[in-house]
Protein backbone atom coordinates (compact mmCIF):
# COMPACT_ATOMS: atom_id res chain seq x y z
CA UNK A 1 0.00 0.00 0.00
CA UNK A 2 1.44 3.50 -0.83
CA UNK A 3 0.94 6.11 1.94
CA UNK A 4 -0.89 9.38 0.68
CA UNK A 5 -2.25 10.67 4.01
CA UNK A 6 -4.84 13.34 1.89
CA UNK A 7 -7.81 15.43 3.41
CA UNK A 8 -10.90 14.13 1.99
CA UNK A 9 -14.44 15.07 2.37
CA UNK A 10 -16.66 12.20 4.19
CA UNK A 11 -19.93 11.76 4.73
CA UNK A 12 -20.84 9.41 8.10
CA UNK A 13 -22.88 8.26 10.79
CA UNK A 14 -22.16 9.12 14.15
CA UNK A 15 -24.07 6.57 16.34
CA UNK A 16 -24.44 7.00 19.93
CA UNK A 17 -21.41 5.74 20.96
CA UNK A 18 -20.10 8.38 19.44
CA UNK A 19 -17.23 6.60 17.16
CA UNK A 20 -18.18 7.66 13.75
CA UNK A 21 -18.47 5.00 10.39
CA UNK A 22 -17.70 6.02 7.42
CA UNK A 23 -20.21 5.56 4.33
CA UNK A 24 -18.67 7.96 1.36
CA UNK A 25 -16.00 10.68 0.55
CA UNK A 26 -15.05 12.08 -2.33
CA UNK A 27 -11.37 13.15 -3.39
CA UNK A 28 -9.97 15.60 -5.57
CA UNK A 29 -7.28 14.12 -7.88
CA UNK A 30 -4.54 15.86 -9.62
CA UNK A 31 -6.49 16.89 -12.61
CA UNK A 32 -9.04 19.14 -10.21
CA UNK A 33 -11.59 15.79 -10.82
CA UNK A 34 -13.75 14.94 -8.08
CA UNK A 35 -14.76 10.96 -7.69
CA UNK A 36 -17.01 9.80 -4.67
CA UNK A 37 -16.49 6.39 -3.34
CA UNK A 38 -19.09 4.61 -1.80
CA UNK A 39 -17.22 3.11 1.47
CA UNK A 40 -18.76 -0.70 0.60
CA UNK A 41 -17.29 -2.36 4.16
CA UNK A 42 -15.38 -1.38 6.88
CA UNK A 43 -13.14 -4.44 7.24
CA UNK A 44 -11.65 -3.12 10.94
CA UNK A 45 -11.11 0.00 12.85
CA UNK A 46 -8.82 0.71 15.70
CA UNK A 47 -7.59 4.34 17.99
CA UNK A 48 -4.08 5.26 17.69
CA UNK A 49 -2.20 7.80 19.04
CA UNK A 50 0.21 9.83 16.65
CA UNK A 51 2.34 12.33 17.91
CA UNK A 52 -0.18 13.10 20.78
CA UNK A 53 -3.32 13.19 18.35
CA UNK A 54 -5.38 10.60 18.89
CA UNK A 55 -6.94 9.14 15.62
CA UNK A 56 -9.13 6.50 14.43
CA UNK A 57 -7.88 3.87 11.63
CA UNK A 58 -10.24 2.12 9.41
CA UNK A 59 -9.74 -0.58 7.03
CA UNK A 60 -12.59 -0.33 3.95
CA UNK A 61 -13.33 -2.10 1.14
CA UNK A 62 -14.99 -0.75 -2.19
CA UNK A 63 -15.05 -0.65 -5.72
CA UNK A 64 -13.24 1.74 -7.42
CA UNK A 65 -13.12 1.35 -11.60
CA UNK A 66 -15.06 -1.98 -10.98
CA UNK A 67 -12.26 -3.32 -9.07
CA UNK A 68 -12.36 -4.08 -5.39
CA UNK A 69 -9.78 -2.03 -3.84
CA UNK A 70 -8.61 -2.19 -0.09
CA UNK A 71 -7.41 1.25 1.67
CA UNK A 72 -7.03 3.26 4.93
CA UNK A 73 -8.82 5.92 6.47
CA UNK A 74 -8.05 7.75 9.18
CA UNK A 75 -10.11 10.41 11.49
CA UNK A 76 -8.55 13.06 13.81
CA UNK A 77 -10.64 13.09 16.61
CA UNK A 78 -9.64 16.34 17.69
CA UNK A 79 -9.89 18.31 14.48
CA UNK A 80 -12.63 16.20 13.01
CA UNK A 81 -10.89 15.85 10.06
CA UNK A 82 -10.87 12.49 7.40
CA UNK A 83 -8.31 11.66 5.28
CA UNK A 84 -6.96 9.40 2.51
CA UNK A 85 -4.52 6.97 4.35
CA UNK A 86 -2.86 4.61 2.13
CA UNK A 87 -4.25 2.91 -1.15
Amino acid sequence: MKVLMKPIEMIAWFPKEGVPIPLRYRITTSDDTNHVVKVHKVVYKEEEKLAGNRMILYRCESIINNRQKIYELKYEIDSCKWFLFKI
